[in-house]
């Protein structure tokens, strides 16, 4: 590419290995680009999308590659964006409660850092200790912790992005309240990549809570959990974490790195309440005492040391399940949080009637379930049978007032099935936005909309 002729300055490769590497993300499709770029601040990107809007060169953003949608997957001919050298905690404002980064940076780099100083930045994806705060908000991410302090975008408060032209933007305010003209920052949010490539991030911090408890609550099936997380979000009670595993997820960590759980256990959750050290301990007996009389065997991690290992554990479900199948479907469903026992028994004879085996994890507490179909997309039978089933679990999550997906984007994977959630006067809207930002399409193209 001429680009690099006219910017010997920015790192840059073509080399197989590299096209390879940057080729795919965590959703199993992949396609090789032109050429790869590390941009290192704001001013090599905005020479670089000038140079690329030009010449209609694609261009693809990317963080880490732990997308589950295929939104950081280049499209033929494209140049892969890395963000990854942008990565410094530019300033630690403990006065304000802010954090302004670059967006390369580790989520859990960030977590650390933060918490060194008593303070506390809640979005926790189960691969923030690989996955980059810009992905988080071209995505919003969630995580375990949204039950109580929500998902990404109630921490943004800020955003310097380039714009597919190669102009620079500031959107958003750096104090905590601001309603100036459109909230153009929650509109890049969730963006997924199409509209600009951020180069800056400003995040609100909380202060760090004083105290944490930890339960394990054993069921004898999922029905009982899931009436058990409606049972506990009715009584006015809001842990930070409510997180499910179904028999099939327990079975695949166990094996990966075992808790010494019975095989009679069919599902089990994983229980937070923090703040002051009297007034949790008292909400985590309430807790407790409503899963044991849905039949529960419930204990609490007597230590740091105990606590970090049931949280490892329920990290590692997706590297376990993908041991088990490396070409599984995953797919992530949010119902009310009323209408999890219904969604959950539904997914059961779903299974059942399908013969496709399917394994449920997730952010329970929130009605935010990860649904993995167990199956060999290579196989061109396995695969058609797979896509219909999709389609039902679709149809019966909006049923019952949810969505298809709850923190990993639409991307490329459920770009088919947009439709069957938004009208067309809204995609409508939505397209124009993207004409608005990106007039020739360059930035990365074919995602959310097919």
């Amino acid at each position: 590419m001429k680009l690099f002729d006219s910017l010997p300055q920015i790192k840059f490769s073509t080399a197989p290995e590299d096209l390879i590497c940057y080729g795919f993300d965590a959703c199993g499709l992949e396609e090789v680009p032109s050429a790869v770029v590390w941009p290192e601040n704001a001013e090599d990107v905005a020479r670089i999308m000038k140079y690329a809007y030009d010449n209609e060169i694609s261009v693809v953003p990317r963080g880490a590659g732990t997308g589950m949608t295929g939104g950081a997957v280049p499209v033929k001919g494209s140049l892969v964006l890395s963000m990854e050298k942008m990565n410094r905690i530019i300033d630690l404002d403990g006065e304000n409660l802010t954090a302004l980064v670059e967006p390369g940076l580790i989520n859990g780099r960030l977590q650390r850092e933060v918490e060194d100083l008593g303070l506390f930045y809640p979005p926790d994806p189960a691969s923030m200790n690989f996955c980059t705060i810009g992905g988080n908000v071209a995505e919003n991410a969630g995580g375990p912790r949204a039950l109580k302090y929500g998902v990404t975008k109630d921490y943004v408060m800020e955003i310097e992005a380039v714009l597919p032209s190669g102009d620079l933007i500031t959107a958003g305010v750096r104090t905590h309240k601001g309603v100036v003209g459109y909230d153009i920052a929650r509109l890049l949010v969730g963006s997924e990549g199409t509209l600009a490539v951020m180069t800056k991030i400003r995040l609100r911090l909380l202060p760090l809570p004083d105290d944490v408890v930890t339960l394990l609550a054993l069921f004898a099936d999922a029905e009982a959990a899931g009436k058990s997380v409606s049972k506990i979000i009715a009584s006015r009670i809001v842990p930070r974490t409510l997180e499910f595993m179904d028999k099939g997820a327990i079975a695949a960590v166990e094996k990966l790195q075992p808790l010494g759980l019975a095989g009679n256990v069919g599902a089990l959750l994983l229980i937070e309440i923090d703040g002051q050290a009297g007034s949790i301990r008292k909400e985590a007996e309430k807790v407790a005492d409503i899963c044991t009389k849905f039949g529960a065997d419930v204990s609490m991690a007597k230590d740091e040391t105990a606590r970090n290992r049931l949280w490892e554990c329920r990290r590692r479900i997706s590297p376990a399940l993908y041991n088990m199948s490396p070409r599984k479907i995953s797919e992530d469903i949010v119902v009310p949080r009323n209408r999890v026992p219904e969604m959950l028994g539904g997914l059961k004879r779903l299974s059942e009637e399908t013969g496709i085996d399917i394994i449920n994890f997730g952010h329970a507490g929130d009605g935010n379930i990860h649904v993995n179909l167990m199956v060999d997309r290579s196989d061109e039978e396995e695969s058609r049978k797979a896509e219909a089933l999709i389609r039902s679990i679709f149809e019966m999550t909006l049923g019952l007032g949810g969505t298809i997906s709850g923190e990993h984007g639409v991307g490329m994977t459920k770009a088919p099935y947009i439709g069957m959630e938004i009208r067309k006067s809204e995609l409508d809207l939505m397209k124009g936005i993207k004409r608005l930002f990106d007039p020739k399409n360059i930035l990365n193209p074919g995602k959310i909309f097919q």
